[in-house]
């Protein structure tokens, strides 16, 4: 194994800022351990993540790429922990993830969808502005600690080589960031504009995400019993009845910001 791992760390090498970049990294990490997709993507801020490279068929492209960067991204575990909160390296999407979130409604009505048994992935720092991962998806089980660990040994490669293939990509984008970021940015804050309090915003933001009561009582400074009470506020103001109808209405918001 470390033999084929060295010669395809020679191809990745020699496919720097070349566009079989990407493919070859890919195929260097299934030859230390097997795995059914690769997905790259680039965060910048909270702009519409850069799609950097994915070896789906085009039918599961649809939801994994072209349904992700409309909006679900910014419930992603993967896209949170790239803000600065997770340090780089190789991470279980399950390790990252807020307490609540296989039970949130992004989990139940976008990620479930996969149909992954797995997701793990390299968050890479290329610039100050950017941040790459590099997501490796699984279908039929989860990654062993002995998988997961060789893999691990893999990251010097992984974050020496995204960096250098990346780096200009990060100055070429960061132009065009802010315009973007704030636009998406408002998404959050324009669910229940004019109905909602500052406070009960935050509660949305932090309950779609994933976090249970208790939790979002710990972020915010208040108690579980009054972040109960701030839901059932919100459901009234809002007219709706589920966290499902909240999801709905956040990707309205996301959608109505973009146009």
């Amino acid at each position: 194994m470390a033999l084929d791992w060295n010669t395809h760390v020679a191809q990745i090498i020699g496919d720097l800022e070349k566009p079989d970049f990407a493919r070859s990294l890919s195929d260097g990490l299934k030859s230390i351990v097997s795995f059914d997709y690769t997905v790259i993507f680039g965060y910048i801020g909270t702009s519409r993540p850069l799609a950097l490279y994915d070896d789906f068929s085009p039918e599961r492209r649809v939801l994994h790429v072209d349904q992700y960067v409309e909006g679900p991204y910014l419930l992603d575990p993967f896209f949170l922990a790239s803000t600065g909160k997770v340090k780089p390296g190789l991470w279980r999407l399950s390790d990252i993830a807020p307490d609540r979130f296989y039970q949130g409604e992004y989990f139940r009505s976008y990620y479930a969808q996969t149909g992954l048994a797995e997701e793990i992935g390299y968050l890479v720092t290329i610039h100050e502005t950017l941040s790459i991962v590099v997501s490796l998806m699984r279908k039929t089980k989860r990654f062993s600690k002995s998988e997961f660990k060789a893999l691990k040994a893999a990251w010097p490669v992984v974050e020496a080589s995204c960096q250098k293939n990346w780096a200009h990509t990060a100055s070429e984008t960061t132009q065009v960031a802010p315009a973007l970021g704030e636009k998406i940015e408002l998404a959050f804050q324009s669910i229940g504009e004019g109905v909602l309090t500052p406070r009960e915003r935050e509660v949305v933001e932090h309950t779609l995400k994933g976090h249970s009561a208790d939790a979002v009582g710990k972020l915010l400074g208040i108690s579980s019993g009054t972040v109960r009470i701030h839901r059932r506020n919100i459901y009234t103001k809002l007219r709706i009845n589920s966290q499902g109808e909240l999801f709905s209405a956040f990707l309205s918001s996301i959608m109505n910001g973009q146009s």
